[in-house]
């Protein structure tokens, strides 16, 4: 190659001074440049680091307060269940006494009503005897223009009665 003639003594002073100017940046960038350069990266990576175990911790934070909350609707939810629940129960209980009440209530009603028929039936017949008796008396007085014998209507109704019954 033409440019590097080493029989041309300005060729030999080129690459010597070339190898100073080289050897002296390097040092340059060796020294200064380069440590300030690695402080940087350094640096960074740290920050990065430190950002990713903040990032760990975050989650790892939200993680437990996800599983709590968790945990609490699922305690509320059962909470919920167990009270509802009782509610039903309660009022199943409360429904029956009252309907056990109302029905004791009916009951002692109807036999009072029953009672009060008896009565009033009873009442009734004693006054349908007499009515039938006095109905039948008449009736024979005006048929036959004779007043009967008391004892013998009182049979004749009597029997007609016992049919009837």
């Amino acid at each position: 190659m033409p440019q590097l003639d080493f029989a041309n003594p300005l060729t030999i002073a080129q690459v010597v001074w070339m190898v100073f100017i080289f050897a002296g940046l390097y040092m340059l960038l060796a020294q200064w440049a380069l440590p300030q350069v690695a402080t940087v990266i350094d640096a960074r990576a740290e920050r990065i680091g430190a950002d990713l175990d903040t990032a760990r911790a975050a989650k790892a934070q939200s993680d437990a307060a996800i599983a709590e909350v968790t945990e609490a609707s699922r305690r509320a939810s059962a909470d919920a269940q167990a009270a509802i629940a009782t509610a039903i129960a309660t009022a199943k209980t409360e429904s029956l006494e009252q309907s056990r009440l109302a029905d004791e209530q009916l009951t002692a009603r109807l036999a009072e009503a029953e009672q009060r028929i008896a009565t009033a039936r009873t009442a009734a017949m004693g006054a349908l005897r007499q009515v039938a008796q006095d109905t039948a008396g008449a009736v024979v007085t005006r048929l036959t223009g004779r007043t009967p014998d008391a004892a013998a209507i009182e049979a004749a109704v009597g029997t007609a009665m016992a049919g009837r019954a």
